[in-house]
């Protein structure tokens, strides 16, 4: 799923734009840089620690793996005094101030759909929820970095963020607007080109643009999920997009992204992507972020021929480019019905665990103790995150970080 960078995005882009093909793996850290304790992945943390921490370790609970108590709790170390989380917090023993570390609205939203799912982490989460709240704008939606323009795929993945906790997402309104009635604003009618997809923002005309990444995010937005979605009810309207003479409602947003992104896959399979100066190529992440768009929303007819392809294209490129990619898989396979450990011949989970750490096993979590809440302020503990800088395509992370319009 992938993540909307604003400053961050940027310095990202340059090292996605430096790397091969979609399936090239992302840079290495230096060989005196040594990676932290508990992290998952063997690559430079800077940009997406914590993403692709916590997709890891929500794909594996997802599955009923339990990960290893010392990538929990490199994760919950992340975690900043006032709540947030930054994509990566070299130092956890000072203050994410005094390292620059900046706290970010996907960072903190994957994190806490991660510690949700793990459970005794109530305390981390709640502190987050507050500042996810604290951080959304008067027009409804949520920017990457606090006090920047909203964006469709923020927005979404933070309402993915609060559903998880228990909260009602779609209808909170701090000041202003909610967040369904800037998903509304933002979906393009279903007549117009790119019909049914949603725009990652308005460019500075207030034009929209179709974005396949964002309208991915922004149906499971409007459908008040998050990463791990079940496939939902076939729609007894049929599969269209249909305009109408009121703003759209939630399912009525979702429905019409789903036309767009059946669409978009109809023919190939897959997205497409493409950087400036490379040709475009197939979009492996957003391929599978749409096929859990899709099941979730009840289209699991239009899912198959994406989750086919997937099935026979992505798995070297969930293997170079880490754990978040074999996370994204994980999750397209859940919405599918599929087993993840039986994904075209390759066992995902395996891969996954691979990853990082050794997962817990049955033996050690019998004899183990309760592990001990911990104090997201204080503790001084490593952990993880956010999504994929390296792969081209990782889904929600990569090209809505890129405001790239009109993929």
């Amino acid at each position: 799923m992938n993540v909307r960078r604003s400053a961050a995005a940027i310095a990202a882009v340059g090292v996605i734009a430096a790397a091969a093909p979609a399936t090239a793996a992302s840079p290495s850290p230096s060989p005196s840089a040594a990676l932290p304790s508990g992290l998952y992945g063997g690559t430079d943390p800077k940009y997406d620690g914590v993403w692709r921490q916590s997709l890891a370790l929500l794909a594996q609970r997802t599955v009923g793996v339990r990960p290893a108590a010392e990538a929990v709790d490199w994760l919950v170390g992340q975690q900043c005094a006032d709540g947030g989380f930054a994509a990566y917090r070299p130092d956890p023993a000072k203050a994410c101030e005094a390292t620059k570390a900046q706290a970010d609205t996907n960072s903190t939203a994957a994190a806490v759909q991660a510690l949700h799912a793990l459970g005794e982490h109530d305390g981390e989460v709640h502190k987050a929820v507050v500042w996810l709240k604290r951080t959304q704008n008067k027009d409804g939606g949520w920017p990457y970095t606090p006090g920047s323009p909203s964006d469709t795929n923020s927005t979404s993945v933070v309402i993915g963020a609060l559903a998880a906790a228990g909260e009602d997402p779609l209808k909170l309104r701090t000041e202003g607007s909610t967040p369904a009635e800037l998903l509304a604003k933002w979906s393009i009618p279903c007549d117009e080109d790119g019909g049914g997809a949603l725009a990652y923002q308005p460019d500075k005309k207030g034009k929209l643009s179709a974005n396949a990444d964002a309208t991915a995010a922004g149906v499971l937005g409007a459908l008040g999920k998050g990463f791990v979605a079940e496939a939902g009810k076939a729609p007894e309207e049929g599969y269209v997009c249909a305009n109408s003479d009121k703003p759209l409602t939630p399912p009525e947003i979702a429905r019409n992204g789903a036309a767009y992104l059946s669409d978009q896959t109809h023919d190939t399979g897959h997205l497409t992507s493409s950087l400036p100066g490379a040709k475009p190529q197939p979009d492996y992440g957003n391929t599978a972020d749409a096929v859990v768009a899709l099941a979730a929303q009840g289209w699991t007819k239009q899912a198959r021929k994406p989750y086919a392809w997937l099935e026979k294209n992505a798995a070297q490129w969930a293997k170079q480019s880490g754990p978040a990619a074999y996370a994204e898989l994980v999750f397209a396979a859940h919405a599918m019905g599929a087993d993840p450990r039986d994904f075209g011949g390759t066992d995902l989970v395996r891969a996954l665990d691979a990853t990082g750490p050794a997962p817990r096993t049955a033996k050690t979590t019998a004899g183990e103790k309760k592990p001990a809440k911990h104090d997201s302020g204080t503790s001084v503990w490593w952990i993880v995150g956010t999504g994929l800088v390296a792969g081209i395509g990782i889904g929600f992370l990569l090209s809505g970080r890129k405001r790239k319009q009109g993929l």
